[in-house]
C-alpha cells in the first residue's frame, strides 16, 4: 500500500470559482468524507483566501483539528503553503521577505502540532523563479529557516517549474534532508519535461509526489487522459525506492460527487 493523501478542498464543491483553496465553509466535513473515499489523509492548504478563518493558525483551531483527526482516524501528513505563491520570497522588499519568513516559521510550528512530516512550498506561477538571481534570493531566504526545521524535525518540500537543468542549481544551495522536492506529475507533463531526465537530475531529492494529469501546455484533466507518462514516473520512483507521500491533486469531477471521484482516483493510483 502506498501512502496516499487527498489535497484539501477536493472533497468539497469549488468555492469562489477556485480550482484549489482552503474550503472555508466545509473543511470539517472533509474529515468523514476522506474516510468514505478510502483516503484518510489530507494535505492541508494554507492560503490567503482562508487565512482569516482557518483553524490551522490558532490554538483553538488546532485543538479542533486534532479532535476531528482522532474522531475519524484521519491524518494530516503535509501542509501545502499556497500562501507563498501569493506572497512569494522573490520580487518583494526586504521587509516583506522578512515578514513572510516569520510566517513560514509560524506555519512550521503549527504543522508540527498536527503531526505533519513536511510543509510544501509551491514556487510556481506568481512565485516562479525566473532567473539565477531569483534562485539565489529564494535559496538564501529559505536557508534562514533551517534552525526551525531542525528543532521541529520537519522538511520543506519545494515544487517548482524549473527545468531539469535549473532545479539542481537551487537544490545545490539547500541542504538535504531539510529541503526536498515535491514532484508534480501533471505540471511536468504540461511543461513538456521528460521524467527520466528530471529524475536523473534530482531524483534522489524527491520527497513527495503530487498526482495529476495535464495536457502539454494545457490544464488539468482526469487521470489517464492527459500527457503525463505515468509508466515512466512509476519506473523512476521504483528506481529510487520512493516510499514518501503521494497526494491526489487530480481534476475535479461532477460537483456533488467528490467522494466518488476521489475514491475512483485512489483506486487508479494504486
Amino acid at each position: 500500500m502506498i501512502k496516499l493523501a487527498i489535497m484539501q478542498g477536493r472533497l468539497s464543491p469549488p468555492e469562489d470559482n477556485r480550482i484549489q483553496c482552503f474550503p472555508r465553509t466545509s473543511w470539517r466535513e472533509e474529515f468523514p468524507k476522506a474516510v468514505e473515499a478510502a483516503v484518510p489523509a489530507i494535505e492541508w492548504i494554507d492560503d490567503t483566501y482562508g487565512a482569516d478563518v482557518t483553524p490551522f493558525r490558532t490554538k483553538e483551531g488546532i485543538r479542533e483539528m486534532l479532535t476531528l483527526m482522532h474522531l475519524h482516524g484521519v491524518t494530516i501528513p503535509s501542509i501545502c503553503a499556497d500562501t507563498f505563491m501569493e506572497q512569494p520570497f522573490v520580487r518583494c522588499t526586504d521587509a516583506q521577505r522578512t515578514e513572510r519568513l516569520e510566517l513560514l516559521k509560524f506555519l512550521l510550528q503549527q504543522a508540527a502540532l498536527v503531526g505533519a512530516h513536511h510543509v510544501g512550498i509551491p514556487l510556481l506561477d506568481n512565485a516562479a523563479l525566473k532567473n539565477p538571481e531569483e534562485i539565489k534570493t529564494a535559496a538564501t531566504a529559505l536557508r534562514s529557516v533551517i534552525p526551525t526545521l531542525e528543532k521541529l524535525t520537519l522538511e520543506l518540500h519545494l515544487e517548482t517549474s524549473l527545468s531539469p537543468s535549473e532545479f539542481p542549481i537551487l537544490l545545490a544551495e539547500l541542504p538535504d534532508p531539510y529541503f526536498r522536492v515535491t514532484y508534480d506529475t501533471g505540471n511536468s507533463a504540461s511543461l513538456g519535461y521528460d521524467p527520466h531526465k528530471e529524475f536523473a537530475a534530482y531524483g534522489n531529492r524527491v520527497g513527495s509526489v503530487h498526482i495529476k494529469d495535464r495536457k502539454r501546455g494545457g490544464g488539468t484533466v482526469p487521470l489517464g487522459t492527459g500527457d503525463t507518462d505515468f509508466e515512466a514516473v512509476r519506473e523512476e520512483l521504483q528506481k529510487i525506492g520512493f516510499d514518501g507521500l503521494y497526494t491526489l491533486q487530480a481534476a475535479r469531477g461532477e460537483t456533488g460527487k467528490e467522494v466518488e471521484t476521489v475514491k475512483g482516483y485512489g483506486g487508479w493510483v494504486e
